[in-house]
């Protein structure tokens, strides 16, 4: 087979040759281009058409950031973002994940750093990723076309034969749900592309195509706008001054990776203020970055959402994002439920871990408790979930293949027979409204 081609972008020559040469020491990959600038790389995407794109953020005449837009638009490719720490750096770098980008790696500290070596075999793990992904797409995606008028007459079934649980019909629009149109849309390739509110800026978003074809978001990227920083959060603060519960008996957990801020976005940003319950969530992500994606979904969402604290009181209408670096679990005092940050061994080879947080769970059955494993590599939140489930968790979902950037931690839990629902992500939160509500 031939080998994978990878058209890097940087400004700097010297870069551009570190990472051309990291790259090539897998032999399944070959540079087909390089690019110092934005507008280079879009032309050059256009030329060569290159598997996947490493693309650095910080460039003249255009940035990655808005490089990385034009691609998604005009010639849909796995980008990999080249960020800096800087805090500048991690909020474009979550801004680049949301429109589109198919996952990041942190630039070598400096020229001659020791972590070089180490940043290597990270890229060259994300771009393997994605490469099969894009490739698993493109040989699947005539064969789901073909089936899928027939699927929209039947009932949709997890990849082990359980059948999905419906949403409920009847006052769906009182509760904020779903209506029966809208899910058919969420599931039909057919349907036109949809329209949703933005809630930090009152006005719409751009369409954004229903991913049921089988095809991965970086195959059809919708481009969020960017609301002023500044004003999203004096905006959300005026909204979200209503007093949050202190006591609830219900609380939602969340373990995501690879594709996980988009679906972080999709699910915590379609959640009500007055949701009666706390929200923990597991996203691998290095430190500082947590802090960014937390701000960035902060401004987009009902709910406010923090980088949780050691120490943290839970409280309802709240998100709790594990800080990079730290395993999050959930504890309780005489005072009530608290975050508990540890610095304990990876697990699964990452920290925070999925395993970690919905495990904590299990001791706390007066507790409702409602777990969600969306797009991710490997088999994190598996056991966890297991585990949940088996000390008598409510719900415990799974994002369905079909929207999946990489159906690697979903399938997992969904083998272990522990997933009561599996759904697109596009109905999970209207699923997660109708589990606490109800209760």
């Amino acid at each position: 087979m031939a080998p994978y081609r990878v058209l890097v972008v940087d400004d700097s020559p010297f870069m551009r040759k570190i990472f051309s040469d990291l790259i090539v020491q897998d032999p399944q990959f070959t540079i087909v281009a390089t690019a110092c600038n934005g507008i280079e790389a879009i032309e050059a995407v256009k030329k060569w058409k290159p598997d996947a794109v490493t693309l650095d953020l910080e460039m003249p005449e255009l940035n990655g950031l808005d490089a990385l837009q034009r691609i998604m638009l005009e010639q849909p490719t796995p980008v990999i973002m080249l960020s800096g720490i800087s805090e500048e750096n991690t909020r474009e770098t979550i801004k680049a994940l949301q429109f589109g980008a198919f996952d990041f790696i942190r630039k070598p500290m400096g020229a001659f750093s020791n972590d070089i070596v180490r940043v290597g075999e990270l890229l060259l793990e994300k771009l393997r990723i994605a490469v099969l992904t894009r490739r698993y797409s493109a040989s699947v995606m005539d064969t789901e076309k073909k089936k899928a008028s027939s699927k929209r007459d039947k009932p949709m079934h997890s990849p082990v034969g359980q059948p999905v649980k419906p949403v409920e019909e009847g006052n769906n629009r009182k509760r904020g749900l779903l209506q029966p149109e809208q899910q058919a849309e969420a599931r039909d390739v057919s349907a036109p592309a949809i329209e949703r509110k933005t809630k930090a800026t009152g006005g719409l978003r751009n369409p954004v195509k229903p991913m049921s074809d089988g095809s991965r978001p970086f195959e059809s990227a919708p481009i969020i706008p960017v609301a002023p920083v500044a004003a999203a959060l004096e905006e959300n603060k005026e909204r979200k001054r209503f007093r949050h519960a202190d006591s609830f008996d219900q609380l939602i957990a969340i373990g995501t990776s690879t594709g996980g801020p988009r679906a972080l976005h999709e699910v915590i940003s379609s959640l009500p203020a007055q949701l009666p319950a706390p929200v923990m969530v597991v996203q691998h992500m290095p430190p500082k970055f947590t802090k960014s994606l937390a701000q960035r979904l902060d401004s987009f969402s009902e709910l406010e959402v923090v980088e949780a604290a050691q120490g943290d009181r839970l409280k309802a209408g709240v998100v709790y994002i594990a800080p990079g670096g730290h395993h999050m679990e959930l504890a309780k005092d005489q005072s009530g439920y608290y975050v508990q940050l540890t610095q304990k061994p990876p697990r699964n080879g990452h920290r925070p871990s999925v395993d970690v947080l919905f495990e904590s769970l299990t001791p706390f059955d007066e507790l409702k408790r409602h777990a969600v494993i969306m797009t991710g590599m490997g088999s994190d939140g598996a056991k966890g979930m297991k585990a949940l489930v088996d000390s008598g968790a409510e719900s415990a979902i799974a994002e369905s293949e079909q929207t999946c950037v990489v159906y690697g931690m979903p399938r997992s839990a969904i083998e272990t027979g522990c997933v009561k629902t599996v759904l697109p992500l596009q109905q999970i939160a209207a699923e997660l409204q109708h589990a606490v509500l109800k209760g």
